[in-house]
């Protein structure tokens, strides 16, 4: 799967790494109208400019996929005992994997969240839901795994029955898929399940009771009660972005909702201070309705970034993008106008990192995070579903990788991004 770095980027990055978190990526959206459906495929850019050129490898680390939290308990007892990628579950401990969100912290540190688990309710009993802290260090190519948290409820803020009676969150309670942390240190995420949004403490402990969407729920949802769901599995919040000014939380759908026009994805807005949502919503329309969405992210007061992907991984894989996706809708054609910033699959790669040709690729079939590091450069992360996905290597579980990109504009973000 992953492989060594040889060398490191440009000098801006470890300027960058040890720049402070950014901790408040997300959107205003201040000058944003309703959305009313469709979509203009590469929409308006840098100052109206078109797509962005090819973006450049500055970094390059890797997590090994095998890699368990010390001393933690056994899992994937329900995977059955048939090797996968060459890798025989049941597992003795919890895996570091399925990297779903990242913050950035002020230490050169991230945090990053582990989905929920090993790919659907009914076989992640046994996955406990938790937020890493991982270190990247470009300069030898490896990632360490510093720290993390537990995701629990011993409030009982969760009305529903939960797996476990020490209500320690697993993946058969909630499928987390988004995370930004708000001012306060706390953590919002956004689950698939309901779909809810959910509110941690910096520790892990659930705040409040998760906060439905309202009109939308999904197969899993505790309370459809017998009802027809509107939304595909797990097709909940697999994007989130907080104001800039910390105000708004800005989920982003993976699935479409029933009745809408195919591959139409509702951006909603919620009120963090009143916790109700604003009834305020935009449409991310993907390129093709088979695609899905990865991660979303603020870059100012309307424009967001989004990756957007198709379901192939190695040499199947055939988008895996970053699009800048803006809210003001300038064409008027009631959806997001989309300029394409990175081809993930055609980064350009001068210094051979990681050991790596002079085009590099990145291949997975889930790439679901996204974190501005300067106004140029951006870390990407893959969610390597442990131990299903092997889209470096055939027959191998994929590590986790964490790269940086120079892209070949800057993005003019607002400076509360960059700081």
């Amino acid at each position: 799967m992953k492989r060594t770095m040889i060398g490191l980027g440009a000098v801006v990055l470890a300027l960058s790494l040890s720049a402070p978190a950014l901790a408040d990526q997300g959107n205003g959206a201040a000058e944003a109208t309703s959305a009313r459906g469709g979509h203009d495929g590469h929409g308006h850019g840098h100052g109206g400019d078109g797509d962005f050129g090819r973006a450049t490898l500055t970094g390059f680390a890797s997590l090994p996929a095998l890699t368990f939290v010390p001393g933690s308990e056994p899992s994937g007892s329900l995977l059955g005992t048939a090797p996968v990628n060459g890798v025989t579950p049941p597992f003795s401990g919890q895996p570091v994997q399925g990297f779903s969100g990242v913050a950035r912290r002020d230490d050169g540190t991230f945090d990053v969240l582990s989905d929920n688990g090993y790919g659907n309710k009914a076989n992640s009993s046994d996955f406990l839901l938790r937020v890493q802290r991982v270190r990247p260090d470009f300069r030898t190519g490896g990632v360490r795994v510093v720290g993390g948290v537990n995701l629990s409820d011993p409030d009982r803020r969760v009305p529903f029955a939960l797996t476990r009676p020490d209500r320690k969150l697993t993946g058969a309670d909630f499928d987390v898929e988004s995370m930004v942390r708000a001012s306060d240190g706390t953590l919002w995420l956004g689950d698939e399940f309901g779909p809810f949004l959910l509110h941690f403490s910096a520790t892990g402990k659930l705040l409040e009771t998760p906060i439905a969407l309202p009109g939308v729920q999904a197969p899993e949802n505790p309370y459809l009660g017998g009802g027809t769901p509107n939304l595909g599995s797990s097709k909940g919040f697999e994007g989130m972005a907080r104001s800039v000014d910390g105000k708004k939380l800005y989920p982003l759908m993976e699935g479409t909702v029933a009745g809408d026009p195919a591959g139409a994805l509702r951006v909603s807005e919620f009120d963090v201070r009143h916790r109700e949502y604003t009834g305020r919503r935009w449409v991310y329309q993907l390129e093709d309705p088979a695609h899905a969405i990865g991660d979303m992210i603020a870059v100012d007061a309307n424009r967001f970034l989004v990756i957007e992907r198709d379901g192939g991984q190695g040499d199947t894989a055939l988008v895996k993008r970053l699009y800048l996706a803006d809210l003001r809708d300038r064409d008027r054609d009631g959806k997001v106008d989309k300029t394409l910033v990175a081809d993930l699959l055609d980064i350009a790669n001068p210094k051979r990192l990681g050991g790596f040709d002079t085009t590099f690729r990145f291949p997975f079939q889930t790439i679901e995070d996204v974190v501005i590091l300067d106004d140029s450069t951006l870390g990407v992360l893959n969610d390597n579903n442990f131990p299903f996905s092997s889209g470096r290597t055939a027959g191998k579980p994929d590590d986790n990788e964490f790269i940086t990109i120079r892209l070949s504009h800057r993005l003019g973000a607002d400076p509360r991004v960059l700081r």
